[in-house]
């Protein structure tokens, strides 16, 4: 398995001939001119998530790409002509030869004085989850775990215990562009030194394939 981080949210999966982006969104650089992609996976509608310009743009390359989004975030390609198969949490489906499992269904959050919003997380070939911006747990045992490191919805704490709770093989931070640099590496550090024994932390060069 390859794995690319694009940024933020943003990362590029590739199990065998498979290959899967998920949450291209604006805080994410370097995924726009990618090509044969299978799936691409939307987590929720918040713009770090989902930039609906650049996404839009990047299916009209790849037609034979699949759309998976939540209820809220297929309002927003309300028109576009791409593949949408909308998800709901605790549905396990199979498009474009990739096994889902999705969890979720809520945005954690951020104030109780904001609207809540939906999230799905996603369980890629019963092995990789990405849980978009909530601490929901996998349906089952995990090799891979992108694991939020920085947002207004979280505290460092919540990570890291969510971590310890998942105990995968590979944990890789994401969600991260909020916090100035050397707030990312302070996250990073923490999380690799309070990480399960068994579990390695890797953070990934932006745009830099990596197999995992």
């Amino acid at each position: 398995m390859n794995i690319t981080h694009y940024g933020h949210a943003c990362v590029l999966i590739e199990i065998g001939e498979r290959r899967v982006l998920i949450d291209p969104g604006t805080y994410s650089n370097g995924f726009e001119e990618l090509r044969d992609l299978d799936l691409v996976l939307i987590t929720h509608a918040h713009p770090d998530h989902f930039d609906i310009a650049r996404t839009t743009a990047l299916l009209d390359r790849n037609p034979q790409a699949r759309v998976v989004v939540g209820a809220d975030a297929a309002e927003a390609l309300d028109g576009y002509a791409a593949v949408r198969v909308v998800a709901e949490p605790g549905q396990t489906l199979t498009v474009g030869g990739v096994e889902l499992q999705v969890t979720g269904g809520e945005h954690a959050c951020i104030h109780p004085d904001l609207p809540t919003s939906r999230n799905n997380g996603y369980l890629i070939a019963g092995s990789v989850f990405h849980p978009g911006d909530a601490f929901d747990l996998p349906p089952a045992a995990v090799d891979t775990l992108f694991v939020p490191a920085g947002g207004p919805w979280m505290k460092l704490q919540e990570s890291i215990d969510f971590l310890r709770a998942v105990a995968p093989r590979v944990a890789v931070p994401i969600h991260q562009a909020g916090l100035a640099l050397a707030h990312q590496n302070m996250h990073h550090h923490l999380l690799a030194t309070l990480a399960p024994v068994d579990t390695e932390v890797v953070v990934l060069e932006p745009a830099a394939p990596r197999a995992l």
